[in-house]
């Protein structure tokens, strides 16, 4: 590359770089909702507005309120994946949707049966919502007309195939109007008969609308019929200080892991440096342009995902060391070190993508939001590596930056016996695990719960107060919370504002009678309430038992398609089962400290975890991907060269293992330092699960890989 080609070509960056920089700061410093076109915020940091509904039915079955709490969780989704839905008493569902200000829209639509009928002229109903199977938006470009149309393209269930190919049959030539919530939408006219299991709603007037019926379609019917009893607008649970101390943590983050980044690599350092900076301000953009909304958890996740995004390019600077050690030149390395270190820079980052995809697929509520978020890290990370980085890493050494020495050299270390000691780690890990076991055994037997569930999982008590003053979220934290704790022996302890009032929302663990009028007793002499304003009501779990198994099939399914790639792409089903393996021992083991250090469990958990089920699949393939290279110059197929093939292949990507590592380790540690409680229950696992995840891939992965090859080899 010339001289001034590379000034021309940095001078860019540079300038893309400054400009979504500034932009990406503008966005975040007027963060808001709306005709703002700014990020949305989440309940935690934003507040929105709260609906209670009431079953017009009187005492409607349990069966029917949790499917109605789940079929209105998934109609929410489609304003935040934040949003929450979760019973109140016995005939009473709450909804709290962040970032949103006015109630009106929605409840226009949240209570709704969602009825549909395919109806003959004559107004019987042929077929009900209930024999759909699917529903999709669909647009295409009217070959006479040449407008575009959107439709809503309907499968149907095989007894609904049934009843349509019927219904086709007794209607032919005749209208058959498509009704929905008592409203005709169309009256199509059956030209032939119909026995394929597949019908069309035509004339919708946008794929908006379209969108929107197919999925309210899609969810089906409501088994109950609600209606309003009020909406408020709920303040922010978490003040100010939560979003400031989070954001601080990622600059100061930021700015350690790229002087981290230049101590390390040199001239590669700095040029990752400048990408990661570009990362984060695309990252800012994504989340606006794609309307994610952010809360708490998120911005932890976003954090940890800086961490992570330099390991792509740990990978590959790693890569040139090794090739400038063997006595090629810079600019040979560069290209040796790309090429070497690309297979396995797409194949984890593509492993943990299919996961991504996955859960937002089959997951609902923080497990979309996280797979959203997932995903485009991945994607960006890619990016700023493979080629914001190698392009700034050309123009500086076309620049005259050549030496040597300022690209590092790496000999090849002298190979650590790992798997001479992998009996130590087997049973290390497996005590490990196992006293997690033990531990929730034995709060089991003492009466409690196995896991320090929190409101989330469990559910509980819900007090609203009218306070004699308006207090801020940093009093509410410092003068009521402690009292609350003190008195029902409960840490876990949730408040929201109302917003126009001097109310205040107290959610706590169950109370019994006694503890509610200790309660209210406490709130009148120390604050001066009037115990006729008073109100309590049990409240459900925010998380369903339908979301916790469409989260554990989301994970169950995302870990067998990982599994079909690393087989397809390894050419061996032994990699695959070690990583699936490995993958379990980080979860169980994260799972244990849970367990014995009683750590909240609550929406976070699932962030968490999902979190490091893609740690450590990504650090799984780094170290397959040396020893799949390895195994190419072996010829004695051996246990013993199989042994030094895993060692070295263990020692070779070890610096890897610990400088990524320890990237994300300090971001996870500043969220852990900075940040408020709520931030430190999530980030204190992940600190554990990152040490984890080192641990594993250097002492479980190779070894596991050992194991099952030396105990199932291959037929000749």
């Amino acid at each position: 590359m010339k001289k001034s080609k590379a000034i021309g070509i940095l001078v860019l960056i540079l300038a893309i770089l400054a400009g979504m920089t500034w932009y990406a700061g503008t966005i975040i410093s007027t963060v808001g909702v709306g005709e703002n076109r700014n990020i949305k915020l989440g309940l935690d940091l934003a507040g929105g507005v709260s609906i209670t509904y009431k079953a017009v039915e009187d005492n409607p079955s349990s069966e029917d309120m949790k499917d109605t709490v789940y079929k209105l969780q998934r109609r929410v989704e489609k304003y935040s994946t934040e949003a929450s839905v979760y019973q109140e008493g016995s005939d009473r569902i709450n909804i709290e949707i962040p970032g949103v200000s006015d109630a009106n829209t929605i409840l226009e639509e949240m209570g709704k049966p969602g009825s549909l009928e395919f109806q003959n002229t004559s107004g019987e109903t042929l077929l009900t919502g209930s024999d759909i199977k699917n529903a999709q938006a669909q647009t295409f470009t009217d070959s006479t007309s040449g407008q575009r149309q959107y439709v809503v393209d309907l499968t149907l269930t095989d007894e609904g195939k049934e009843k349509f190919t019927q219904a086709t049959t007794d209607n032919l030539g005749k209208q058959m109007p498509i009704v929905y919530d008592g409203e005709v939408i169309s009256s199509p006219t059956v030209q032939s008969v119909l026995s394929e299991g597949t019908a069309q709603i035509t004339g919708m007037e946008s794929y908006e609308a379209a969108d929107e019926l197919a999925s309210t379609i899609r969810i089906g019917s409501l088994s109950l019929e609600l209606e309003e009893l009020n909406s408020k607008v709920v303040g922010a649970q978490l003040g100010n200080s939560a979003l400031t101390s989070s954001l601080l943590a990622a600059v100061i983050g930021l700015g350690l892991v790229i002087l981290f980044m230049i101590i390390m690599y040199r001239i590669p350092g700095l040029a990752s440096g400048i990408a990661l900076i570009l990362y984060s301000a695309l990252m800012i953009w994504a989340l606006w342009i794609f309307d994610i909304t952010l809360t708490l958890p998120g911005i932890a996740g976003i954090i940890l995902s800086i961490g992570m995004a330099v390991d792509a390019n740990v990978i590959i600077f790693a890569r040139i060391q090794e090739e400038i050690a063997t006595g090629k030149t810079v600019s040979t390395a560069m290209k040796i070190g790309y090429d070497k270190a690309l297979s396995a820079v797409v194949d984890g980052n593509v492993t943990t993508l299919i996961a991504a995809v996955v859960l937002g697929l089959r997951g609902s509520g923080p497990v979309k939001g996280f797979a959203y978020t997932l995903g485009i890290g991945i994607v960006l990370s890619m990016f700023t590596a493979l080629i914001v980085t190698r392009w700034l890493m050309k123009c500086f050494y076309a620049l005259g930056l050549k030496g040597e020495k300022l690209y590092g050299k790496k000999p090849e270390r002298k190979t650590i016996n790992f798997l001479g000691k992998r009996a130590v780690f087997f049973t290390l890990s497996i005590a490990v695990i196992a006293a997690g076991f033990i531990g929730m055994g034995v709060h089991n037997a003492n009466g409690n719960k196995i896991l320090n569930y929190s409101l989330d999982f469990v559910g509980g008590t819900s007090t609203t107060a009218e306070f004699t003053k308006e207090y801020s979220i940093a009093e509410i934290d410092e003068e009521i919370v402690p009292v609350i704790e003190e008195l029902t022996g409960d840490k876990n302890i949730q408040t929201q504002k109302i917003k126009g009032t001097n109310q205040i929302v107290i959610k706590t663990r169950s109370l019994e009678l006694e503890e509610r009028e200790a309660l209210n007793a406490a709130l009148v002499e120390k604050f001066g309430v009037d115990e006729e304003t008073i109100t309590a009501e049990n409240i459900s779990s925010t998380i369903s038992s339908e979301m916790k198994s469409d989260a554990v099939w989301a994970v169950a399914i995302a870990t067998v398609c990982m599994l079909i790639y690393i087989w397809f792409r390894f050419k061996d089903i032994r990699f695959a089962g070690s990583a699936v393996m490995a993958l379990i021992h980080d979860v169980l083991v994260v799972l244990a400290f849970y367990a014995l250090a009683r750590v909240s469990v609550g929406n976070t958990f699932i962030a968490c975890m999902l979190t490091i089920v893609g740690y450590s699949v990504n650090a799984t393939i780094v170290i397959f991907d040396r020893i799949r290279e390895n195994l190419k110059n072996l010829r004695d197929q051996s246990n013993e060269s199989l042994m030094e093939v895993a060692n070295r292949s263990i020692t070779q990507t070890l610096s890897r293992s610990i400088n990524t590592s320890l990237t994300t380790f300090i971001m996870i540690a500043l969220i852990y330092i900075l940040g408020v409680s709520s931030i430190k229950e999530f980030a204190l696992p992940l600190m554990v699960g990152i040490v984890c995840g080192a641990y594993s891939s250097v002492c479980i992965t190779g070894a596991l890989w050992y194991t099952f090859r030396v105990k199932f080899k291959k037929k000749k």
